[in-house]
C-alpha cells in the first residue's frame, strides 16, 4: 500500500526532475478551478481521488470501467524482490529508463525518482527518511583529470650532454621538473584518444660544479667561479605556462589496459627565471644569493612530448625543447630535456 502513497507523493516531483534531465519534456501549468471530487476508498488506507470539472464530466466518468483503467496502468510487482516500476521512459533507440521505481522490503522502502533516491525505514519507533542523489551521467568518451609531472632535467648541446668540465653541466639528481596540469581526453575510437592540457611547469638545473654561479652580465649570462667562498649548491630555474596536445594509441585489447603510446607538441610562455647560489663564508655560515637571470632566457619554449603507459598503473614521459634555453648570443646553446613519471587523478 505504501507504493501507491509514494506514487501520489512523488509523481509531481518525478516529472519536474525529468524535465531538468530531458528538457524536451513540456510541463503544463494547471490553473486551479472549482472542482467536485469523487473519493473511492478500499482496503485499510487505500484511496483514489477523481476530480471532475462539471456534471458532464461526471456523466462520462460513470461510463468508464475502473478495473480497465487500473489494468492499463501496467503496474507489476516482482514477487521475489518486491520491486515495482511505476513510470518508464522509452527512448528512440529502444532503451528504457526507469523514472519512478519502488522497492518495498518489509519495514524498509526505497523509492527512486529520476536521479533522486528516497529511503524510508519504519523498523524502529521513529520513521527515518534519507534522500540521496546519484551523480549526473557524463559523456564516457570525454574525461578530465588533474595531472602531476615529476621529472629530471638536463641539457643537450650539439647532440650530447655537456661534459663535467663545463660550468653549466647539469647534475641529474637535484635538477627537478614539476608540472601541474589540467588534462582533457577525447576518445576517438576504441584504440585512439586525443589528449590536451594546460598547466604550469617548473624547471630546475643543478650544476655539477657547485663553485660556479650563474650571473647576469652586461650583455649575456656568465658562469663565474667563486673562489672567495666555498660553494654548496648552484642552480638555475625557470617557470612556464604550458599548453600541450598529444595523440594516444592503445595497443591492448581493453581500452583502459595494455600498452599506450602518445606523442605531440607543446608550447610554453616563461613566467620567471633566476639563479640560486648557496655557499659557506669564512665562518662556515651557510648563506644564499638569488639573482634574476630571466633577461637572457627565451620567453617562449616549444618542443615535443612523448609518453609510454602501462594501463592506468604508470605512465612515463619525456620532453625535448626544440628551441634553446637562452636567447641567441646571450648564453650557451642548450636545449633542455626531461624524463619523468606522470601521475593522474583517475576517476
Amino acid at each position: 500500500m505504501k507504493k501507491l502513497v509514494f506514487l501520489l507523493a512523488f509523481l509531481g516531483f518525478a516529472f519536474l526532475a525529468e524535465a531538468k534531465t530531458y528538457p524536451e519534456t513540456t510541463l503544463k501549468t494547471m490553473i486551479p478551478t472549482p472542482k467536485d471530487s469523487v473519493v473511492i476508498e478500499f482496503g485499510k488506507a487505500g484511496r483514489i481521488v477523481i476530480m471532475v470539472e462539471s456534471l458532464a464530466d461526471f456523466e462520462k466518468l460513470k461510463g468508464m470501467n475502473i478495473n480497465q483503467i487500473i489494468a492499463e496502468l501496467g503496474i507489476q510487482e516482482n514477487k521475489a524482490t518486491g520491486e515495482v516500476t511505476l513510470v518508464e521512459l522509452h527512448k528512440k533507440d529502444g532503451s528504457v529508463k526507469e523514472i519512478v521505481w519502488v522497492n518495498e522490503n518489509g519495514p524498509e522502502t526505497e523509492v527512486r525518482v529520476g536521479r533522486m533516491r528516497i529511503f524510508v525505514d519504519e523498523s524502529g519507533a521513529d520513521t527515518k527518511v534519507k534522500i540521496e542523489s546519484d551523480p549526473k551521467d557524463e559523456n564516457p568518451s570525454f574525461k578530465t583529470d588533474f595531472g602531476v609531472d615529476l621529472g629530471i632535467n638536463n641539457f643537450l648541446q650539439e647532440g650530447g650532454l655537456p661534459t663535467s668540465d663545463q660550468p653549466y653541466a647539469a647534475k641529474g639528481w637535484g635538477s627537478w621538473n614539476v608540472g601541474l596540469n589540467l588534462l582533457g581526453s577525447q576518445r576517438l575510437s576504441d584504440s585512439w584518444k586525443w589528449n590536451f592540457g594546460l598547466g604550469f611547469q617548473w624547471y630546475t638545473f643543478k650544476f655539477e660544479n657547485r663553485d660556479f654561479q650563474a650571473v647576469r652580465g652586461q650583455d649575456q649570462i656568465s658562469f663565474v667561479e667563486r673562489t672567495d667562498v666555498t660553494g654548496v649548491k648552484s642552480k638555475l630555474s625557470a617557470s612556464y605556462l604550458t599548453a600541450m596536445t598529444l595523440l594516444e594509441i592503445n595497443l591492448g585489447k581493453n581500452k583502459d589496459k595494455g600498452l599506450t603510446l602518445a606523442a605531440g607538441p607543446y608550447i610554453g610562455y616563461r613566467l620567471g627565471g633566476r639563479s640560486k647560489f648557496v655557499y659557506q663564508d669564512t665562518d662556515a655560515e651557510e648563506l644564499k644569493e638569488k639573482i634574476n637571470t630571466g633577461l637572457y632566457l627565451e620567453n617562449l619554449r616549444y618542443g615535443l612530448r612523448a609518453e609510454i603507459g602501462f594501463g592506468k598503473a604508470i605512465t612515463f614521459f619525456g620532453t625535448y625543447d626544440m628551441n634553446e634555453l637562452f636567447q641567441e648570443g646571450k648564453g650557451p646553446a642548450l636545449n633542455p630535456i626531461t624524463f619523468g613519471i606522470k601521475l593522474i587523478n583517475l576517476d
